[in-house]
């Protein structure tokens, strides 16, 4: 069906909803990757469409596990793998805080990604992923070197002040492995991690 309507001059592959959600943010929404692959063929197509929200096709295929369509996605060169939700959180922010290592690694090895970018939290990946004990995804930021594993968000708080407050003994031990991380570094009301 799509393939037949897509054959005619007069049809917009682009054409949003009442919420501004093209037939590829809903392809990549329900995990048709077929249909994905379709519209990505066509050059016209922009990858990149947000719904009212901010939410893209991208956004959309990572926080459903559709790693075949973000795969996909990602291989378009037109694709903006670094942009934010009305939020502020970023596709690798998401993907890191919901501990999905793999995609991490396919948004960490993509041009133009900012492992620092925060969320209008001024909470960043690292930040995400620590508060969340996210393992995995916390060694592999760790071991890039434009990392800032102490980069507080907008009340102080740093990824081990995150992740001891939520108790997540493991991040904490990886952060303090590092020699950049300030292990009494307090929030704005003066509580380190150790309190």
């Amino acid at each position: 069906m799509v393939r037949l309507l897509l054959t005619r001059n007069d049809v917009n592959p682009n054409w949003p909803d009442s919420q501004d959600r093209t037939p590829l943010w809903w392809a990549s929404f329900n995990g048709h990757e077929g249909v994905v692959s379709l519209l990505l063929a066509l050059n016209e197509v922009n990858p990149n469409n947000p719904d009212k929200l901010g939410e893209t096709p991208l956004r959309q295929a990572l926080s459903r596990g559709h790693m075949g369509i973000v795969r996909l996605l990602l291989e378009r060169d037109d694709i903006n793998p670094d942009e934010p939700d009305s939020d502020g959180k970023t596709p690798l922010w998401s993907a890191s805080s919901n501990g999905q290592e793999v995609v991490v690694g396919l948004l960490l090895a993509q041009d133009g990604v900012n492992p620092n970018k925060p969320d209008n939290d001024g909470r960043g990946p690292l930040w995400g992923a620590s508060s969340n004990g996210r393992e995995g995804v916390v060694s592999l930021l760790l071991a890039r070197h434009d990392i800032n594993p102490d980069k507080p968000d907008n009340e102080g708080k740093t990824p081990l002040w995150g992740a001891a407050w939520d108790g997540h003994k493991r991040v904490v031990e990886l952060l303090l492995a590092r020699g950049d991380v300030n292990p009494d570094k307090p929030d704005k009301d003066g509580k380190t991690p150790l309190w």
